[in-house]
C-alpha cells in the first residue's frame, strides 16, 4: 500500500470512530491528519487535505487545542499559525480520558450526590435508595480508578494491563 493511501485510510478509520465517541468526524479528521504528519500544518493546508471549510476547520483546532491534543506553534517569519499534535500515545489517551470523565462522569456523580438526599422511608423509596447507594458506589470506583490510570506513568499501565490480559 502507498503512503498516500494509507494516510487517506488512517484519516477516514479515525473521523469514522469518532462517532463512537461523540466527536465531530471532522474534528477527528483533523487530530489524525496532524497526528501523522511530521510537520505543523496551517489552516489551508488542513482544509484542503480534508475538503473541510474554513470555518470548520478553525471551529475544531479550537476544539483540539482545549482538548490539549493539539498545540498552535509560531513559525520564524510567518505570519500564519502552524499546528502540530501531541505525538505521545499515553498523554493522548490521558487527555481524551480526563476529557470524557469530565465531561460525563463527574456530571453523573454529583446527580448521585444530590439523588442520595432522599428519605428511605417507604417500600418504593428503599429500593430508589439502594439503586442510588448502588450506583455511587460504582460511580466512586470507576472515578478513582480514571483518576489513578490518568496520573500514573504509562510503562507501569502497560506492563500491568500487559499482566491482566495474558
Amino acid at each position: 500500500m502507498e503512503l498516500k493511501t494509507a494516510k487517506q485510510k488512517f484519516i477516514n478509520t479515525w473521523g469514522k470512530m469518532s462517532s463512537s465517541w461523540g466527536v465531530p468526524k471532522s474534528m477527528a479528521q483533523m487530530h489524525a491528519l496532524l497526528l501523522i504528519s511530521p510537520r505543523a500544518l496551517d489552516v489551508q493546508q488542513i482544509t484542503e487535505a480534508l475538503s473541510i471549510s474554513m470555518g470548520n476547520a478553525n471551529t475544531n483546532l479550537r476544539k483540539l487545542i482545549e482538548w490539549k491534543l493539539i498545540y498552535k506553534k509560531k513559525m520564524k517569519n510567518k505570519r500564519k499559525d502552524y499546528y502540530l499534535a501531541e505525538k505521545d500515545m499515553w498523554t493522548i489517551f490521558s487527555r481524551i480520558l480526563e476529557k470524557r470523565k469530565k465531561e460525563e462522569l463527574d456530571p453523573i456523580a454529583q446527580t448521585l450526590d444530590e439523588l442520595m438526599e432522599v428519605s428511605c422511608s417507604c417500600h418504593d423509596s428503599k429500593e430508589f435508595c439502594r439503586v442510588i447507594r448502588s450506583l455511587k458506589q460504582f460511580t466512586n470506583l470507576t472515578d478513582s480508578a480514571l483518576d489513578y490510570i490518568i496520573q500514573s506513568d504509562s510503562d507501569w499501565i502497560i506492563k500491568s494491563w500487559d499482566k491482566i490480559i495474558r
